[in-house]
């Protein structure tokens, strides 16, 4: 097992340059002081760098559509403003994102607000593309809460610095919804199963399991981040082995615990590998039979919980995104984020929300209700090209190609 595990710490190491509950989705009170959006992401100046500072703390930094709109322009001003070096992403309070505020998006939808939605995706989608083929150094402190969207505007960037505090986790199939923001691209290239593993069951990882897995280039401990970012505002440059320098400078070497989830990456390997989400429970129930293991269990009954239809949908996602692009993997994610909105399937995103963040009965009324009654044709309908009137996700691939 150590060996196995060993090879896991190797395989992140030769991947940092490719990579170069359920109620932290916004379910806190919304803040009423944080409605201007300049207010939502604050900025700080440096010697040769700049901060963004995602600030609804209230809300655990849960992305709106402004916020999102002003990291998009000021990460692309940044890059053209030949005094600054480098930039820096990080969250006030205790949370660096909990992903998207899908409370606000629930409430638009069922206004008719269709529209403004589409505006929040094709934003956050290309936000992620910027940061894949940003051409400066850039550096995200994932301190706290990094779950759904979260973790998906910091792990295309080049530096992500993971802390005793971090949580990282991809629990949207429990809310009726799919991993995006391109989720389905570093899920799918994780060791092994584990990325299907970690979307469906919506499992979290530490700090520490993100270094051995590839998702963290560096890791440091909370109480030392005041000393790593004033190292960084006092940089005067624009390359990124200084950087790296500085960070390692603080970082600590770390390997998981016997309790970690990586340990039972032969089991996960063994039960996640199947082809359908009811294979892959056929297959815990049955190690779980054999070896009394109260991981399976657990796993089996965080499957239960989710979206059946969120599953098949995640599932699909996650082995189509294992041979496409970062890019191709969130025109996709586009297209499956607009069929969820739409309800033309099923309103699942909007009961999952509201069971869990909402109303908070944990008591969803999943449609379908079953894995057996979940058809193929209401998974390809996610997967379908848009209609002629309905403009596909556009990516700027031709002018920014991507460095993951």
């Amino acid at each position: 097992m150590m060996q196995r595990f060993k090879g896991l710490i190797k395989l992140k190491q030769a991947r940092n340059g490719l990579l170069s509950y359920q109620r932290n989705f916004s379910a806190l009170p919304y803040d009423a002081q944080y409605d201007d959006p300049q207010d939502q992401v604050l900025v700080e100046g440096r010697a040769k760098s700049r901060a963004a500072i995602l600030n609804r703390p209230a809300s655990r930094n849960a992305l709106t559509i402004p916020m999102v709109a002003r990291l998009k322009r000021l990460y692309e001003s940044w890059e053209e403003n030949h005094d600054i070096g480098f930039v820096l992403m990080k969250g006030s309070g205790k949370a660096f994102c909990s992903g998207s505020d899908v409370i606000s998006l629930c409430e638009l939808l069922n206004e008719g607000k269709m529209e403004e939605c589409k505006t929040y995706f094709q934003t956050l989608y290309k936000f992620v593309y910027l940061q894949a083929t940003y051409l400066k150094p850039n550096v995200a402190i994932l301190d706290g809460f990094t779950m759904g969207s979260g973790a998906g505007i910091a792990v295309p960037g080049m530096f992500r610095v993971a802390t005793n505090k971090t949580v990282f986790a991809h629990p949207e199939a429990q809310i009726g919804f799919h991993p995006d923001a391109g989720a389905s691209f570093y899920l799918s290239r994780l060791p092994g199963y584990l990325g299907e593993y970690l979307a469906l069951t919506g499992d979290k990882l530490n700090g520490v399991e993100m270094i051995a897995c590839g998702l963290a280039s560096h890791y440091a401990l909370h109480e030392r981040l005041d000393l790593i970012e004033e190292r960084l505002g006092k940089l005067i440059t624009d390359e990124a082995t200084v950087i790296e320098t500085s960070l390692a400078q603080y970082g600590d070497l770390v390997y998981p615990d016997k309790t970690s989830v990586l340990y039972k990456i032969e089991t996960i390997d063994k039960c996640f590998s199947h082809d359908t989400v009811e294979e892959i429970v056929d297959a815990l129930e049955n190690e779980a039979a054999n070896s009394y293991n109260e991981w399976c269990k657990n796993a089996i009954s965080k499957i239960k919980e989710a979206s059946p239809l969120s599953l098949k949908v995640t599932l699909h996602s996650i082995r189509e995104g294992r041979f496409q692009s970062l890019d191709q993997c969130l025109a996709r994610e586009y297209r499956m984020s607009l069929a969820g909105m739409s309800k033309r399937v099923s309103n699942d995103f909007c009961e999952g929300v509201r069971a869990r963040l909402v109303d908070k009965d944990f008591a969803p009324k999943w449609d379908p209700p079953s894995l057996e009654e979940v058809s193929k044709d209401m998974v390809d309908g996610y997967f379908s090209p848009l209609g002629e009137l309905e403009p596909e996700l556009e990516l700027p691939t031709a002018l920014r190609e991507p460095y993951i």
